[in-house]
């Protein structure tokens, strides 16, 4: 509660404004069309109403002398009202794809653009003369064991590719949006300096921790060169041993069930879920509140959580996918705070929160318990850590775009992936543009590349602490609803992390575990083969039409 009695009634006002801004967002997500009684034009009266009211209120507190909590609390508050939209879809803005090559056009209707792209084009791909959303051709790349049809899969994001970056001409929509905000990062930072920032190190630090991950996976992983259309496949022998396990309609019983053992039931707690795919629905998976807990006549009111995404298919890939979401569901309805800081905590800490149950899925235990089948563990642990240091290959593509905007994108998603990764040169695709996050937020990969090192350092602790809980734990929720998450925003990640572990956060605990890949000689037999050589598979390129004349007009790369 407030320390001062002048600010209570005004955190309250102000909770009543955040509920009406996040259940305006709801309803224009296409979930509901009404909430408690009153349709979309009620909930934008309501909330012009409270946001006029709350702008007098705070500024007649200007000045106040208040306790320095109390002084937080009204930064917080501040700082979200300037995020507040007052409805709109998230990740489906009302900007359309085809704006995207104007050359006149603004920063920021760029970047909408752009997402647009990803919701017109990405959930409407060509793949044997249907129509396949963005998602389910990932899950189609790890499952897929027909070359052809894999490499087909792979060249169906070509529409979506040239889209955002052209034909990686120096003005292409990518490249100028890139360059849109490297200029507002010398204004206001980038999300690399927040993750530092987080993460309590030098952003300079921050490429370093990137490439170690990234070397433990190219010292670890074999040194097979793949194809991009391969690399998934390769990796993913877990998920095909699997998918046939996990069809579309068991992926809610498995994940609701799992949340169960852990303590929290998603169903009783009010969970609204989205999950079905729809052509203007956002492309990609995302969690946000509908309503916010708070105190209401001397009992908690928990918060409402949804989860939205455009699931066409089943199989691991998806369901791990899903089980993260639901980690997103678990930590903000754990928040017991004030209204002021009943909000997201950081980025970095909230994608790496929701990894921490997720990378479950990958553990023999766990899918023993809840597929009943499993897969080896080194095939699981691949599946699982491809997965991760992809997300580092985009963070460290995105900080060095940020940092040299005039950088050849395909260039340099073509040094970081063959160096590190294995995967054959391929400069003349825009491979790398399949995330939505890359138009939406520059630099918001860097939350799950260097958010990895977040979640295998919170899993190790807690089961240090308490055991491991992949099979289930009826106390996990309370426990980490008690010691790490109910502080909502009001803690920095740092400060929350070092009480957490005892000591500042390190990269350990996941390069042990990229580490736990590598294949072991034997030297016995003669047999020097390993388990990567075996597996990886090459091919020989073969573009679809068109695309050799996209590769002629590819400009020299300004990051060699």
């Amino acid at each position: 509660m407030a320390d001062s009695a002048k600010l209570s009634p005004v955190e309250y006002l102000y909770a009543d404004l955040s509920d009406a801004n996040s259940i305006l967002a709801t309803i224009d997500s296409g979930l509901l069309s009404t909430y408690r009684g009153k349709n979309r034009a009620a909930w934008e009266q309501f909330y012009r109403k409270k946001r006029a009211k709350l702008a007098k209120e705070l500024e007649l507190l200007s000045g106040a002398r208040l306790s320095g909590r109390d002084t937080r609390a009204i930064a917080a508050m501040q700082k979200q009202m300037k995020a507040f939209r007052g409805g709109g879809a998230l990740f489906n803005p009302a900007a359309k794809c085809q704006d995207a090559p104007r050359k006149d056009i603004a920063y920021r209707n760029l970047k909408s653009a752009l997402v647009a792209c990803f919701v017109e084009i990405g959930n409407s791909l060509s793949f044997e003369g249907g129509k396949v959303n963005r998602v389910s051709v990932l899950d189609l790349l790890h499952e897929t064991s027909d070359r052809g049809r894999r490499k087909a899969a792979f060249f169906a994001f070509v529409p979506l590719w040239q889209a955002i970056n052209g034909h990686n001409e120096p003005d292409s929509p990518y490249r100028r949006m890139i360059a849109g905000a490297a200029a507002e990062a010398i204004k206001n930072g980038t999300e690399i300096d927040n993750a530092a920032r987080d993460m309590g190190i030098d952003p300079a630090e921050v490429e370093r921790w990137l490439v170690q991950i990234l070397d433990a996976w190219r010292e670890s992983s074999g040194d097979v060169m793949v194809e991009p259309w391969d690399f998934r496949f390769q990796s993913g022998e877990a998920d095909r041993l699997l998918g046939a396990y996990i069809p579309r309609e068991s992926l809610q019983p498995i994940n609701q069930r799992y949340y169960r053992d852990l303590g929290v039931d998603l169903e009783q707690i009010g969970t609204l879920y989205d999950l079905a795919p729809r052509p203007e629905k956002a492309a990609l998976a995302y969690t946000d509140f509908v309503t916010h807990g708070r105190m209401v006549n001397g009992a908690w009111r928990p918060t409402v959580a949804r989860v939205s995404a455009p699931y066409e298919r089943g199989g691991l890939f998806v369901l791990n996918e899903l089980v993260h979401e639901n980690g997103h569901v678990v930590n903000i309805t754990a928040i017991r705070n004030r209204p002021a800081f009943v909000e997201w905590p950081s980025s970095l800490f909230a994608e790496a929160f929701a990894d921490v149950p997720s990378w479950s899925t990958y553990e023999p235990v766990w899918q023993r318990r809840y597929l009943s089948h499993e897969a080896p563990e080194k095939l699981s642990l691949r599946a699982l850590h491809s997965v991760v240091v992809l997300d580092v290959a985009w963070s460290l593509f995105e900080l060095r775009m940020l940092r040299a905007p005039l950088t050849d994108p395909n260039a340099l998603w073509t040094e970081i992936t063959s160096r590190y990764l294995h995967i054959v040169p391929h400069p003349e695709l825009s491979w790398w543009a399949v995330r939505v996050q890359l138009a939406d937020l520059p630099g918001y990969m860097v939350n799950y590349g260097l958010g990895a090192i977040l979640t295998a350092e919170i899993r190790q602790h807690i089961s240090q602490l308490r055991g491991a809980f992949d099979t289930g734990d009826s106390r996990w929720y309370g426990w980490l609803s008690e010691h790490l998450l109910r502080y909502g925003s009001e803690r920095d990640t740092r400060t929350l992390m070092q009480d957490f572990l005892g000591r500042p956060v390190s990269p350990q605990a996941l390069l042990q575990q990229i580490h736990r890949l590598k294949p072991v000689t034997l030297q016995a037999t003669g047999d020097h083969r390993t388990d990567s050589a075996r597996h990886s598979i090459l091919l020989s390129l073969d573009y679809p039409a068109g695309l050799a004349q996209l590769s002629s007009r590819r400009p020299q790369s300004s990051w060699h």
